[in-house]
């Protein structure tokens, strides 16, 4: 009964809005509606003139639903500000029916039954878990990268998730930095189309204002802004950057979410030339309202507002509030910054209320967008969330996901596959043979790590009944993370005691299978890394099994490439998994048994060892570059290991071979105005299908400033049986060849360009020249 009089008088709540709507003086804020729905900023204009200030406060609040947290905890009083009707949004809520019982507690106590918005981190799927971010970058594969954001939408609407806080699309070039297990790696233009690519998968349309069924989702672009140019790699430290680096690499791939429809923004910790993110008028106005003419909400990371305080600019959090209002923030997770000092401050005449109105107006624009005026409860659907969460083509896209992100680093003399109809004895070594808690990775936000396959089931599914016998050892533990110290935890200091089982069976046996890694504490937030070596003894069990003289296969669970400078002078094989979530021992079982030719390749570079970070591929050269075919003193180079990465960006191997041929441009000079392609055929000369990444990479020999020695500008990836050829094609144009002059003008300048066509960024064999003429 209770539940017919509410819906009662929301009806004619929603009734006497759109009747107010009719009589609504457009003029009455600065807000501007971005979604281009007149009836929709009639009704939001309607509903801002019924509310109090204190309700508007409100809706500008936004809480955590549950204990977990990444940061310091505020005198939490959501319970209170609940029975006031002043809370916004919600996130970390899971469940139709639960997130229907806390709308309806929000509804009884809003006086103007405001619709609270429901959010959470859904970064690479809701229950059924998809590979870390990173690790399906590495499969260049666009289409599938859309598509398992996409699912992931599917099964957090059906759980009552209306906001998505992802995808993070900050440029990381430190593997020390935990969180580079979220992105897509060091490169610009790659990281641009894959941001692109899992907006459009979150939000399921061309642009937020058409959020119109229960199956789309606001996608949120995170963290704004050079979050991944920490220094040192420390989660949350100080960022210093030209403006010259912020628009050349690091805001890219944000302008590029907002070309894909964007729904939000979030700030970044980090300050910026000495300015705190959060409380930054430059990013949030003059280039993201005002160059970008972005539209859509701005929240705040968790307590960022209070956080000012501790970066030494906010006096206390009265004046951390004002300050981020004044950068153009609408809302304030956790910090209840905005809900405890914004009225005291209009007040005080230190904010106008008129500023209140523009942020509050583009909440109430996304919960009309959303369609949760229209059905608070659309999202509330038990029914489809039975249906739809962990269905079977989600677990099958799991597969294929992990499948194609798994990277082939190294291969000698084709230790890889290990075929079933090959007689073998084959030894299991390491801790992430068996280990399941680790696959899914960190984020995995309602992932059941107990439904996780272990490499261990895969194998034995994969070679049951073949001519492969499989044998196991652990060998040694993985180190465990004390989270609340962030040390090793004494408890679980790995000994040598397996050690000599797992040499006993290694002896015995044809060829040695080692996994091993990082457990999935050890990368994420908050999780950075001085020394990125395989933690534990880990190591000095493969020199131990190496003494054997078998054959080594090793296969890494991580979250970040690693300083395997000993591991492939001296092992075999190396497979990179990653983290790959839910299906992970099959996937990586399909790849060891050459039931599928790896595909992948690199996003981030990984170092020769920790002196080299950050190292990355589209470097700038200086006035004494070294050349390693030439080499001679006093040039930029190390003189204990070689300038280069030891695996580059772009780089990845294939159980097949395949040979670029013909490789030429339509014209050896272009008009700045005109089009030049360059073509070339690519044939699979091995005995397997494969499918090949073909990158083209450009180099502007001399401009008006530096530029880096080469850039990833196109890439396809194509699919080839044995023996095929494929002819390709890529367009060059002017502003495929411009970038941000000193001015910060984005301009094309004449002069003449270096092109390779390869299988990775230190792949130059297929090189032409290209003259822009004036």
């Amino acid at each position: 009964m209770k539940m017919i009089n509410i819906l009662k008088y929301y009806s004619v709540l929603v009734l006497a809005i759109l009747m107010a709507a009719c009589q609504a003086d457009k003029n009455s804020t600065e807000w501007v509606s971005y979604s281009g729905d007149k009836t929709i900023e009639a009704r939001v204009d309607s509903v801002l003139r019924l509310m109090t200030l204190e309700e508007k406060i409100g809706q500008m609040n936004q809480y955590s639903g549950n204990f977990a947290t990444t940061g310091a905890l505020s005198d939490n009083q959501s319970g209170e500000y609940l029975k006031r009707g002043m809370i916004g949004s919600t996130f970390n809520v899971f469940g139709a029916e639960h997130v229907r019982m806390l709308q309806e507690q929000n509804l009884k106590h809003s006086r103007l039954k405001i619709p609270m918005l429901f959010a959470a981190d859904v970064i690479h799927g809701l229950e059924t878990t998809f590979p870390i971010p990173m690790a399906e970058a590495c499969s260049w594969d666009l289409d599938l990268m859309e598509q398992t954001a996409r699912a992931a939408a599917e099964e957090a609407t059906a759980s009552g998730v209306a906001w998505n806080f992802a995808p993070m699309v900050d440029i990381s070039r430190d593997p020390r930095w935990g969180r580079v297990m979220e992105g897509a790696g060091e490169d610009v233009y790659l990281a641009s189309e894959v941001a692109k690519a899992r907006v459009k998968g979150f939000q399921g349309i061309s642009h937020y204002s058409d959020l119109s069924k229960a199956n789309t989702m606001m996608a949120c672009a995170k963290h704004f802004v050079a979050y991944g140019a920490a220094q040192a790699g420390r989660d949350y430290h100080t960022v210093d950057l030209s403006d010259h680096s912020l628009y050349q690499t690091y805001l890219p791939p944000f302008k590029a979410t907002v070309d894909a429809g964007v729904a939000s923004f979030m700030t970044a910790f980090n300050d910026l030339n000495g300015v705190p993110c959060t409380a930054n008028e430059y990013l949030f106005k003059d280039i993201l309202r005002e160059q970008w003419n972005f539209g859509g909400m701005v929240v705040t990371d968790y307590t960022a507002i209070m956080e000012l305080v501790e970066h030494g600019v906010a006096k206390n959090l009265k004046d951390g509030a004002k300050q981020s209002l004044d950068a153009g923030i609408d809302m304030d997770m956790i910090s209840e910054a905005f809900v405890t000092h914004l009225k005291e401050l209009v007040e005080e005449g230190e904010i106008s209320e008129d500023q209140i109105d523009v942020a509050v107006s583009r909440i109430l624009e996304m919960k009309f967008l959303l369609g949760l005026f229209d059905d608070p409860y659309r999202y509330c659907d038990p029914e489809r969330e039975k249906k739809v969460v962990m269905k079977p083509e989600y677990v099958e896209l799991a597969h294929e996901a992990a499948k194609g992100s798994v990277v082939l680093l190294k291969n000698k003399n084709n230790t890889l596959p290990l075929q079933k109809n090959v007689s073998k004895k084959v030894a299991l070594v390491g801790p992430f043979i068996k280990e399941r808690e680790s696959l899914n990775g960190e984020w995995a936000i309602k992932g059941n790590r107990d439904k996780s396959v272990t490499l261990y089931e895969g194998l034995t599914e994969k070679y049951k009944g073949s001519a492969v016998k499989l044998t196991y050892a652990k060998g040694t533990d993985l180190p465990l993370i004390d989270r609340a110290t962030m040390k090793e935890s004494v408890i679980n200091i790995p000994d040598e005691n397996g050690f000599a089982e797992a040499v006993g069976i290694a002896g015995s046996s044809d060829v040695i299978l080692v996994a091993m890694g990082e457990h999935y504490h050890w990368s994420g937030e908050a999780a950075c890394r001085t020394d990125i070596r395989l933690p534990g003894n880990q190591r000095a069990l493969l020199k131990a099994l190496k003494k054997t003289g078998k054959p080594i296969i090793l296969v890494l669970f991580n979250g970040r490439p690693l300083d395997l400078s000993w591991e492939a002078q001296h092992v075999d094989a190396i497979v990179e998994a990653w983290y790959p979530g839910l299906m992970s021992g099959h996937a990586v079982a399909d790849i060891i048994a050459g039931d599928y030719n790896p595909s992948a390749r690199l996003v981030m570079s990984f170092p020769r060892n920790v002196g080299q970070i950050p190292v990355f591929y589209n470097a700038k050269n200086t006035g004494r570059p070294f050349d390693a075919k030439h080499p001679s003193d006093y040039k930029s180079s190390y003189i204990d290991v070689d300038n280069s990465p030891l695996y580059p960006f772009g780089y990845g191997l294939s159980y097949t071979s395949y040979a670029y041929s013909e490789v030429h441009l339509s014209a050896s000079e272009m008009a700045m105005n005109g089009k030049v392609t360059v073509s070339l055929n690519v044939t699979n000369t091995g005995d397997m299908a494969g499918e090949e990444v073909v990158q083209l990479y450009i180099r502007d020999k001399v401009a008006s400033i530096s530029r880096p020695v080469k850039e990833l500008k196109a890439f396809q990836k194509i699919a080839l049986k044995k023996g095929e050829t494929k002819q390709l094609s890529f367009t060059i144009d002017k502003e495929m060849l411009a970038f941000y002059n000193s001015d910060l003008q984005w301009v094309s300048e004449p002069g003449q360009f270096d092109i390779w066509v390869g299988s990775s960024s230190a792949d130059e064999s297929n090189h032409l020249v290209l003259d822009l003429l004036e």
